[in-house]
Protein backbone atom coordinates (compact mmCIF):
# COMPACT_ATOMS: atom_id res chain seq x y z
CA UNK A 1 0.00 0.00 0.00
CA UNK A 2 1.52 3.28 -1.17
CA UNK A 3 1.35 6.15 0.97
CA UNK A 4 -1.20 7.92 -0.97
CA UNK A 5 -3.23 5.01 -0.43
CA UNK A 6 -2.50 4.98 3.35
CA UNK A 7 -3.37 8.31 3.94
CA UNK A 8 -7.06 7.91 2.38
CA UNK A 9 -8.02 5.32 4.39
CA UNK A 10 -6.50 6.78 7.24
CA UNK A 11 -8.83 10.01 6.63
CA UNK A 12 -11.31 7.07 5.83
CA UNK A 13 -11.38 5.66 9.23
CA UNK A 14 -10.95 8.49 11.23
CA UNK A 15 -13.69 11.13 11.69
CA UNK A 16 -14.41 13.57 8.95
CA UNK A 17 -12.63 16.09 8.27
CA UNK A 18 -15.49 18.78 9.02
CA UNK A 19 -15.23 16.97 12.13
CA UNK A 20 -12.07 17.21 12.99
CA UNK A 21 -11.14 20.50 12.15
CA UNK A 22 -14.34 22.01 14.25
CA UNK A 23 -12.89 20.22 17.55
CA UNK A 24 -9.30 21.94 16.89
CA UNK A 25 -10.98 25.32 17.04
CA UNK A 26 -10.98 24.85 21.04
CA UNK A 27 -8.27 22.62 21.06
CA UNK A 28 -6.05 24.99 19.84
CA UNK A 29 -7.65 27.87 21.81
CA UNK A 30 -6.63 25.73 24.94
CA UNK A 31 -3.49 25.74 23.95
CA UNK A 32 -3.48 29.90 24.40
CA UNK A 33 -3.96 30.26 28.13
CA UNK A 34 -1.05 27.56 28.99
CA UNK A 35 1.58 28.84 26.37
CA UNK A 36 1.07 32.30 27.78
CA UNK A 37 0.59 31.07 30.94
CA UNK A 38 4.84 30.77 30.65
CA UNK A 39 5.27 33.51 28.07
CA UNK A 40 3.03 36.52 28.67
CA UNK A 41 5.08 37.05 31.98
CA UNK A 42 8.81 36.56 30.68
CA UNK A 43 9.01 40.68 29.73
CA UNK A 44 7.02 42.04 32.71
CA UNK A 45 8.96 39.85 35.50
CA UNK A 46 11.51 42.17 35.61
CA UNK A 47 8.55 45.01 36.51
CA UNK A 48 6.61 42.32 38.89
CA UNK A 49 9.99 42.03 40.86
CA UNK A 50 10.53 45.46 41.06
CA UNK A 51 6.52 45.82 42.82
CA UNK A 52 6.19 43.02 44.76
CA UNK A 53 10.01 43.07 46.28
CA UNK A 54 11.68 40.22 45.95
CA UNK A 55 14.28 40.03 42.88
CA UNK A 56 16.28 37.29 44.12
CA UNK A 57 13.22 34.79 43.80
CA UNK A 58 12.35 36.31 39.96
CA UNK A 59 13.47 32.76 38.94
CA UNK A 60 10.98 31.08 41.27
CA UNK A 61 7.93 32.76 39.96
CA UNK A 62 8.57 31.01 36.84
CA UNK A 63 10.21 27.75 38.42
CA UNK A 64 7.30 27.47 40.59
CA UNK A 65 5.01 26.88 37.81
CA UNK A 66 6.91 25.21 35.65
CA UNK A 67 7.61 22.55 38.22
CA UNK A 68 4.19 22.11 39.58
CA UNK A 69 2.91 21.30 35.75
CA UNK A 70 6.16 18.92 35.07
CA UNK A 71 5.14 17.00 39.07
CA UNK A 72 1.53 17.35 37.80
CA UNK A 73 1.94 15.48 34.00
CA UNK A 74 2.12 12.44 34.20
CA UNK A 75 -1.01 12.10 36.80
CA UNK A 76 -3.26 14.07 34.13
CA UNK A 77 -2.15 11.77 31.25
CA UNK A 78 -3.00 9.09 33.24
CA UNK A 79 -6.49 9.89 34.45
CA UNK A 80 -7.04 11.09 30.69
CA UNK A 81 -6.59 7.17 29.66
CA UNK A 82 -8.56 5.85 32.44
CA UNK A 83 -11.54 8.53 32.40
CA UNK A 84 -11.45 10.30 29.65
CA UNK A 85 -9.32 12.69 27.97
CA UNK A 86 -11.74 15.02 27.57
CA UNK A 87 -13.52 15.44 30.75
CA UNK A 88 -9.72 15.95 32.36
CA UNK A 89 -8.56 18.43 30.19
CA UNK A 90 -11.53 20.72 31.30
CA UNK A 91 -11.09 20.32 34.70
CA UNK A 92 -7.52 20.93 33.87
CA UNK A 93 -8.64 24.32 32.44
CA UNK A 94 -10.36 24.95 35.77
CA UNK A 95 -7.51 24.76 37.97
CA UNK A 96 -5.56 26.63 36.01
CA UNK A 97 -8.43 29.35 35.60
CA UNK A 98 -8.35 29.22 39.65
CA UNK A 99 -4.40 29.87 39.16
CA UNK A 100 -4.49 32.53 36.91
CA UNK A 101 -7.10 34.43 39.19
CA UNK A 102 -5.05 34.18 41.98
CA UNK A 103 -2.30 35.29 40.23
CA UNK A 104 -3.55 38.54 39.19
CA UNK A 105 -4.53 39.34 43.31
CA UNK A 106 -1.27 38.51 44.42
CA UNK A 107 0.34 40.83 47.33
CA UNK A 108 3.76 39.92 47.18
CA UNK A 109 6.23 37.57 45.88
CA UNK A 110 5.42 34.75 48.34
CA UNK A 111 1.39 34.57 47.04
CA UNK A 112 2.62 35.12 43.41
CA UNK A 113 4.55 32.29 43.78
CA UNK A 114 2.35 30.27 46.06
CA UNK A 115 -0.36 30.88 42.88
CA UNK A 116 1.90 30.28 40.21
CA UNK A 117 2.11 27.34 42.11
CA UNK A 118 -1.54 26.21 41.49
CA UNK A 119 -1.59 28.13 38.00
CA UNK A 120 1.00 25.45 36.84
CA UNK A 121 -1.12 22.45 38.11
CA UNK A 122 -3.40 22.92 35.61
CA UNK A 123 -1.29 24.32 33.26
CA UNK A 124 0.50 20.76 33.35
CA UNK A 125 -2.88 19.35 32.57
CA UNK A 126 -3.60 21.88 29.27
CA UNK A 127 -0.62 20.27 27.97
CA UNK A 128 -0.57 16.92 28.28
CA UNK A 129 -4.75 17.13 27.98
CA UNK A 130 -4.83 19.15 24.60
CA UNK A 131 -2.07 17.06 22.11
CA UNK A 132 -3.75 13.64 23.93
CA UNK A 133 -6.90 14.46 22.57
CA UNK A 134 -5.22 15.70 19.11
CA UNK A 135 -3.60 12.14 19.19
CA UNK A 136 -6.99 10.55 19.62
CA UNK A 137 -8.33 12.12 16.98
CA UNK A 138 -5.98 12.54 13.97
CA UNK A 139 -3.48 9.43 13.01
CA UNK A 140 0.25 10.36 13.30
CA UNK A 141 0.87 10.03 9.74
CA UNK A 142 -2.29 13.16 9.03
CA UNK A 143 -1.11 15.01 12.39
CA UNK A 144 1.56 16.32 9.77
CA UNK A 145 -1.42 18.10 7.55
CA UNK A 146 -2.23 19.56 11.38
CA UNK A 147 1.03 20.34 12.51
CA UNK A 148 2.17 23.53 11.56
CA UNK A 149 -1.23 24.52 12.91
CA UNK A 150 -1.03 23.27 16.12
CA UNK A 151 2.58 24.43 16.69
CA UNK A 152 1.70 28.09 14.83
CA UNK A 153 -0.57 28.26 17.58
CA UNK A 154 1.88 27.53 20.46
CA UNK A 155 4.30 29.86 18.79
CA UNK A 156 1.85 32.14 18.52
CA UNK A 157 1.41 32.39 22.25
CA UNK A 158 4.64 32.98 22.38
CA UNK A 159 5.03 35.78 20.06
CA UNK A 160 1.90 37.37 21.32
CA UNK A 161 2.78 36.86 24.88
CA UNK A 162 5.86 38.56 25.15
CA UNK A 163 4.00 41.38 23.49
CA UNK A 164 1.08 41.05 24.86
CA UNK A 165 2.90 41.22 27.81
CA UNK A 166 5.01 44.21 27.51
CA UNK A 167 2.08 46.27 26.45
CA UNK A 168 -0.17 45.39 29.57
CA UNK A 169 2.58 46.00 31.48
CA UNK A 170 3.46 49.63 30.18
CA UNK A 171 0.12 50.27 29.73
CA UNK A 172 -2.34 49.01 32.70
CA UNK A 173 0.20 47.25 34.75
CA UNK A 174 1.05 43.58 34.79
CA UNK A 175 -1.57 42.01 37.24
CA UNK A 176 -3.99 41.58 33.84
CA UNK A 177 -0.77 39.66 31.87
CA UNK A 178 -2.59 36.72 34.63
CA UNK A 179 -6.27 38.20 34.38
CA UNK A 180 -6.16 38.07 30.55
CA UNK A 181 -6.50 34.17 30.17
CA UNK A 182 -9.97 33.99 32.00
CA UNK A 183 -12.03 35.28 29.25
CA UNK A 184 -9.64 32.89 26.71
CA UNK A 185 -10.07 29.56 29.53
CA UNK A 186 -13.74 30.31 29.68
CA UNK A 187 -14.28 30.25 25.97
CA UNK A 188 -12.31 27.61 25.65
CA UNK A 189 -14.10 25.55 27.90
CA UNK A 190 -17.30 26.13 26.16
CA UNK A 191 -16.71 25.24 22.72
CA UNK A 192 -14.70 21.71 23.75
CA UNK A 193 -17.80 20.55 25.50
CA UNK A 194 -19.82 21.51 22.45
CA UNK A 195 -17.81 20.33 19.58
CA UNK A 196 -14.80 17.70 21.05
CA UNK A 197 -16.66 14.40 20.23
CA UNK A 198 -14.17 11.18 21.95
CA UNK A 199 -14.15 8.53 23.86
CA UNK A 200 -15.45 9.01 27.35
CA UNK A 201 -13.44 5.99 28.26
CA UNK A 202 -13.93 5.06 32.38
CA UNK A 203 -12.15 1.62 32.97
CA UNK A 204 -11.57 0.59 36.65
CA UNK A 205 -8.22 0.91 37.61
CA UNK A 206 -6.33 2.69 40.44
CA UNK A 207 -4.17 5.89 40.04
CA UNK A 208 -0.77 5.11 41.24
CA UNK A 209 -0.15 7.34 44.31
CA UNK A 210 2.59 6.00 45.45
CA UNK A 211 4.82 6.01 41.97
CA UNK A 212 3.13 9.76 41.67
CA UNK A 213 4.05 11.12 44.94
CA UNK A 214 7.61 9.64 44.20
CA UNK A 215 8.09 10.86 40.99
CA UNK A 216 6.92 14.78 42.42
CA UNK A 217 9.55 14.24 44.98
CA UNK A 218 12.44 13.58 43.02
CA UNK A 219 11.64 16.41 40.71
CA UNK A 220 11.27 18.95 43.20
CA UNK A 221 14.30 17.73 45.45
CA UNK A 222 16.33 18.11 42.44
CA UNK A 223 15.26 21.57 40.85
CA UNK A 224 15.85 22.95 43.91
CA UNK A 225 19.33 21.44 43.85
CA UNK A 226 19.88 23.12 40.69
CA UNK A 227 18.45 25.93 42.02
CA UNK A 228 19.99 26.70 45.30
CA UNK A 229 23.26 25.00 44.94
CA UNK A 230 26.04 27.34 44.55
CA UNK A 231 23.42 30.54 45.16
CA UNK A 232 21.81 29.78 48.92
CA UNK A 233 23.40 26.72 49.71
CA UNK A 234 27.25 25.66 48.51
CA UNK A 235 27.29 22.62 46.44
CA UNK A 236 28.73 20.55 49.55
CA UNK A 237 26.29 22.00 52.22
CA UNK A 238 23.91 19.34 54.23
CA UNK A 239 21.38 21.37 52.09
CA UNK A 240 22.03 20.44 48.97
CA UNK A 241 23.63 17.02 49.52
CA UNK A 242 20.32 15.66 51.63
CA UNK A 243 18.13 16.97 48.61
CA UNK A 244 20.35 15.26 46.21
CA UNK A 245 20.21 12.38 48.14
CA UNK A 246 15.99 12.74 48.27
CA UNK A 247 16.20 12.91 44.75
CA UNK A 248 17.97 9.94 44.05
CA UNK A 249 16.30 7.73 46.29
CA UNK A 250 12.95 8.91 45.43
CA UNK A 251 13.90 8.16 41.64
CA UNK A 252 14.94 4.63 42.34
CA UNK A 253 11.64 4.72 44.60
CA UNK A 254 9.69 5.05 41.79
CA UNK A 255 11.35 2.98 38.93
CA UNK A 256 10.67 0.10 41.68
CA UNK A 257 7.35 1.16 42.07
CA UNK A 258 6.37 2.19 38.46
CA UNK A 259 7.88 -1.79 37.53
CA UNK A 260 5.26 -3.55 40.34
CA UNK A 261 2.04 -0.85 39.36
CA UNK A 262 -0.71 -2.24 37.74
CA UNK A 263 -1.50 1.40 36.21
CA UNK A 264 1.86 2.84 36.30
CA UNK A 265 2.36 6.95 35.74
CA UNK A 266 4.51 6.53 33.52
CA UNK A 267 4.69 2.67 32.32
CA UNK A 268 8.73 1.36 31.83
CA UNK A 269 8.04 -0.79 28.98
CA UNK A 270 7.13 2.63 26.52
CA UNK A 271 11.26 3.31 27.10
CA UNK A 272 11.96 -0.02 25.53
CA UNK A 273 11.48 1.48 22.39
CA UNK A 274 14.21 3.43 20.86
CA UNK A 275 12.11 6.35 19.26
CA UNK A 276 10.45 6.83 22.46
CA UNK A 277 13.14 7.22 24.49
CA UNK A 278 15.13 9.39 22.24
CA UNK A 279 12.18 11.35 21.77
CA UNK A 280 12.02 12.14 25.59
CA UNK A 281 16.07 13.30 25.92
CA UNK A 282 14.72 15.57 22.56
CA UNK A 283 11.95 17.26 24.29
CA UNK A 284 13.80 17.45 27.67
CA UNK A 285 16.64 19.49 25.24
CA UNK A 286 14.23 21.70 23.56
CA UNK A 287 12.45 22.69 26.54
CA UNK A 288 15.53 23.64 28.14
CA UNK A 289 17.14 25.70 25.23
CA UNK A 290 13.52 27.20 24.39
CA UNK A 291 12.64 28.19 27.70
CA UNK A 292 15.62 30.12 28.52
CA UNK A 293 16.00 31.77 25.53
CA UNK A 294 11.58 33.28 26.07
CA UNK A 295 13.02 34.09 29.74
CA UNK A 296 16.74 35.47 29.03
CA UNK A 297 16.94 37.13 25.94
CA UNK A 298 14.11 40.10 26.95
CA UNK A 299 16.15 40.43 30.00
CA UNK A 300 19.32 41.20 27.76
CA UNK A 301 17.55 43.39 25.26
CA UNK A 302 15.71 45.43 28.70
CA UNK A 303 18.94 45.47 31.10
CA UNK A 304 21.66 45.97 27.98
CA UNK A 305 20.02 47.90 25.33
CA UNK A 306 17.75 49.92 27.52
CA UNK A 307 14.55 48.98 25.37
CA UNK A 308 10.80 48.70 27.13
CA UNK A 309 8.71 45.17 28.03
CA UNK A 310 6.78 45.61 24.76
CA UNK A 311 10.46 46.29 23.17
CA UNK A 312 12.14 43.52 24.01
CA UNK A 313 9.02 41.57 23.30
CA UNK A 314 8.99 42.82 19.67
CA UNK A 315 12.79 41.93 19.71
CA UNK A 316 11.87 38.12 19.70
CA UNK A 317 9.97 38.33 16.80
CA UNK A 318 12.85 37.08 14.42
CA UNK A 319 13.08 33.84 16.38
CA UNK A 320 9.51 33.36 17.00
CA UNK A 321 8.80 33.93 13.43
CA UNK A 322 11.69 31.80 12.05
CA UNK A 323 9.89 28.70 14.42
CA UNK A 324 6.52 29.61 13.05
CA UNK A 325 7.76 29.53 9.34
CA UNK A 326 9.95 26.26 9.69
CA UNK A 327 6.97 24.40 11.55
CA UNK A 328 4.81 25.09 8.96
CA UNK A 329 6.81 23.74 6.09
CA UNK A 330 8.33 20.80 8.34
CA UNK A 331 4.92 20.11 8.80
CA UNK A 332 4.31 19.66 5.45
CA UNK A 333 7.16 18.12 4.29
CA UNK A 334 6.31 15.39 6.93
CA UNK A 335 2.59 14.96 6.11
CA UNK A 336 4.27 14.39 2.01
CA UNK A 337 7.05 12.32 2.75
CA UNK A 338 6.05 10.87 6.02
CA UNK A 339 10.66 11.45 6.99
CA UNK A 340 11.17 13.19 10.03
CA UNK A 341 14.88 12.22 11.08
CA UNK A 342 16.16 14.50 8.48
CA UNK A 343 14.19 17.38 9.99
CA UNK A 344 15.50 16.54 13.58
CA UNK A 345 18.92 16.29 12.65
CA UNK A 346 18.85 19.63 11.13
CA UNK A 347 17.02 21.43 14.01
CA UNK A 348 19.46 19.81 16.55
CA UNK A 349 22.45 21.06 14.70
CA UNK A 350 20.86 24.71 14.30
CA UNK A 351 19.61 24.70 17.66
CA UNK A 352 23.36 24.23 18.58
CA UNK A 353 24.94 26.71 16.21
CA UNK A 354 22.22 29.09 17.34
CA UNK A 355 22.77 29.15 21.32
CA UNK A 356 26.65 28.74 20.90
CA UNK A 357 26.60 32.37 18.70
CA UNK A 358 24.30 34.01 21.41
CA UNK A 359 26.61 32.80 24.30
CA UNK A 360 28.70 35.38 22.46
CA UNK A 361 26.77 38.25 22.60
CA UNK A 362 27.64 41.29 24.79
CA UNK A 363 27.12 45.11 25.02
CA UNK A 364 28.43 46.07 21.66
CA UNK A 365 26.50 43.18 19.75
CA UNK A 366 23.97 44.88 17.93
CA UNK A 367 20.22 44.27 17.45
CA UNK A 368 20.73 43.05 14.20
CA UNK A 369 23.41 40.54 14.52
CA UNK A 370 21.42 39.46 17.64
CA UNK A 371 18.38 38.92 15.58
CA UNK A 372 19.94 36.42 13.14
CA UNK A 373 21.54 34.64 15.67
CA UNK A 374 17.71 34.68 17.06
CA UNK A 375 16.76 33.35 13.54
CA UNK A 376 19.03 30.24 13.85
CA UNK A 377 17.74 29.44 17.20
CA UNK A 378 14.06 29.59 16.11
CA UNK A 379 14.64 28.01 13.02
CA UNK A 380 16.28 25.02 15.08
CA UNK A 381 13.57 24.70 17.64
CA UNK A 382 10.73 25.01 14.75
CA UNK A 383 12.57 21.42 12.84
CA UNK A 384 12.06 20.03 16.52
CA UNK A 385 8.64 21.16 17.52
CA UNK A 386 5.83 18.63 17.36
CA UNK A 387 8.15 16.76 15.30
CA UNK A 388 9.21 15.14 18.85
CA UNK A 389 5.41 14.68 19.89
CA UNK A 390 4.09 12.73 16.49
CA UNK A 391 7.17 10.49 16.62
CA UNK A 392 6.80 9.66 20.37
CA UNK A 393 2.78 9.11 19.61
CA UNK A 394 3.73 6.79 16.82
CA UNK A 395 5.88 4.68 18.98
CA UNK A 396 3.04 3.28 21.36
CA UNK A 397 -0.56 1.76 20.59
CA UNK A 398 -4.19 3.99 20.52
CA UNK A 399 -4.41 3.36 23.88
CA UNK A 400 -1.29 4.55 25.69
CA UNK A 401 -1.42 8.11 23.49
CA UNK A 402 -2.35 9.99 26.56
CA UNK A 403 0.48 8.51 28.62
CA UNK A 404 3.13 9.46 25.99
CA UNK A 405 2.05 12.76 25.30
CA UNK A 406 2.53 13.21 29.04
CA UNK A 407 5.65 11.80 28.99
CA UNK A 408 7.25 14.30 26.02
CA UNK A 409 5.14 16.75 28.25
CA UNK A 410 6.55 15.89 30.99
CA UNK A 411 10.31 15.75 29.52
CA UNK A 412 9.95 19.08 27.70
CA UNK A 413 8.65 20.69 31.00
CA UNK A 414 10.95 19.22 33.11
CA UNK A 415 13.78 20.51 30.78
CA UNK A 416 12.29 24.18 31.18
CA UNK A 417 12.01 23.75 34.95
CA UNK A 418 15.72 22.71 34.88
CA UNK A 419 16.84 25.34 32.41
CA UNK A 420 15.54 27.84 34.03
CA UNK A 421 16.98 27.07 37.26
CA UNK A 422 20.09 26.57 36.15
CA UNK A 423 20.69 28.87 33.78
CA UNK A 424 19.49 31.13 36.43
CA UNK A 425 22.00 29.93 38.74
CA UNK A 426 24.74 30.81 36.01
CA UNK A 427 23.73 33.92 35.19
CA UNK A 428 23.00 35.55 38.95
CA UNK A 429 26.42 33.91 40.19
CA UNK A 430 27.98 35.39 36.82
CA UNK A 431 26.29 39.08 37.34
CA UNK A 432 26.99 39.11 41.16
CA UNK A 433 30.83 38.30 40.61
CA UNK A 434 31.13 40.62 37.85
CA UNK A 435 29.56 43.70 40.14
CA UNK A 436 31.70 42.73 42.93
CA UNK A 437 35.05 42.48 40.97
CA UNK A 438 34.13 45.91 39.12
CA UNK A 439 32.29 47.88 41.34
CA UNK A 440 34.41 47.39 44.76
CA UNK A 441 32.01 45.51 46.20
CA UNK A 442 29.33 47.97 45.87
CA UNK A 443 25.71 45.72 45.21
CA UNK A 444 23.20 46.89 42.97
CA UNK A 445 20.48 49.28 44.48
CA UNK A 446 16.99 48.14 45.17
CA UNK A 447 15.42 49.75 41.68
CA UNK A 448 13.59 47.65 39.07
CA UNK A 449 15.36 45.64 36.73
CA UNK A 450 13.29 47.19 33.54
CA UNK A 451 14.32 49.96 31.26
CA UNK A 452 12.86 52.41 33.42
CA UNK A 453 14.63 51.54 36.40
CA UNK A 454 17.97 51.32 34.67
CA UNK A 455 17.35 54.78 33.89
CA UNK A 456 17.14 55.80 36.96
CA UNK A 457 20.92 54.33 37.60
CA UNK A 458 24.21 56.22 37.89
CA UNK A 459 25.87 56.18 34.91
CA UNK A 460 28.72 53.95 36.17
CA UNK A 461 26.62 51.62 38.08
CA UNK A 462 24.19 51.91 34.81
CA UNK A 463 27.59 50.94 32.80
CA UNK A 464 28.82 48.01 34.64
CA UNK A 465 25.78 46.27 35.23
CA UNK A 466 25.04 46.27 31.32
CA UNK A 467 27.89 45.01 31.34
CA UNK A 468 27.63 42.10 34.31
CA UNK A 469 24.16 41.21 32.62
CA UNK A 470 25.69 40.79 29.19
CA UNK A 471 28.35 38.18 30.62
CA UNK A 472 25.86 36.46 32.80
CA UNK A 473 23.28 35.85 29.22
CA UNK A 474 26.76 34.72 27.78
CA UNK A 475 27.35 32.23 30.63
CA UNK A 476 23.53 31.07 30.23
CA UNK A 477 23.76 30.41 26.78
CA UNK A 478 27.05 28.41 26.81
CA UNK A 479 25.18 26.33 29.04
CA UNK A 480 22.44 26.04 26.72
CA UNK A 481 24.47 25.17 23.79
CA UNK A 482 25.27 22.06 25.67
CA UNK A 483 21.72 21.18 25.95
CA UNK A 484 21.14 21.87 22.43
CA UNK A 485 24.62 19.66 21.23
CA UNK A 486 22.96 16.99 22.94
CA UNK A 487 20.22 17.34 21.34
CA UNK A 488 22.25 16.70 17.87
CA UNK A 489 23.67 13.68 19.01
CA UNK A 490 20.20 12.34 19.86
CA UNK A 491 18.88 13.04 16.79
CA UNK A 492 21.32 11.16 14.79
CA UNK A 493 20.39 7.70 16.29
CA UNK A 494 16.65 8.19 15.66
CA UNK A 495 15.27 5.47 13.69
CA UNK A 496 12.74 6.00 10.52
CA UNK A 497 10.32 4.08 11.99
CA UNK A 498 6.76 4.83 9.20
CA UNK A 499 4.14 7.11 10.86
CA UNK A 500 1.05 5.46 11.31
CA UNK A 501 -1.83 6.15 9.04
CA UNK A 502 -4.95 5.49 10.77
CA UNK A 503 -5.99 5.98 14.24
CA UNK A 504 -5.24 2.36 15.51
Amino acid sequence: MDATTGEAEGTRRGPGQHRVRLALIPLLLAMLPSSLGTTIVATSMPTIAGELGGVAYLSWAVTSYTLAAAAAIPVWGRLGDMYGRKRWLVVAMSVFLTGSALCGLAQDMGELIAARTVQGLGGGGLAVGVMAVIGELIPPRERGRYQGMITSVMVFSMIVGPLIGGGITDSVGWRWTFLVNLPVGVLAMVLIARLVRVSSRCKKARIDYVGAVLLVACIVSFVLVVTWGGVEYAWGSGMIVALAAVSVAALAGFVHAQSRAAEPVLPPHLFRSLNFSLMSVLSFTNGFVMFGAVLYLPLYQQAVHGVSATGSGLLLLPMLGALVLVSQLSGRFVARTGRYKVLQVSGGAAMFVGTLLLSRVDTETSRLTAALFMVLLGAGMGFLGQNVMTVAQNSVVIQEVGVASAAMTLFRTLGQSVGVAVMGTLFNGRVRDVMAERADGASLPDTRLDAEGMGRLEAGMRTMYRSAVAEGVQEAFLLASSAAGLALLTALLVREVPLRTARK
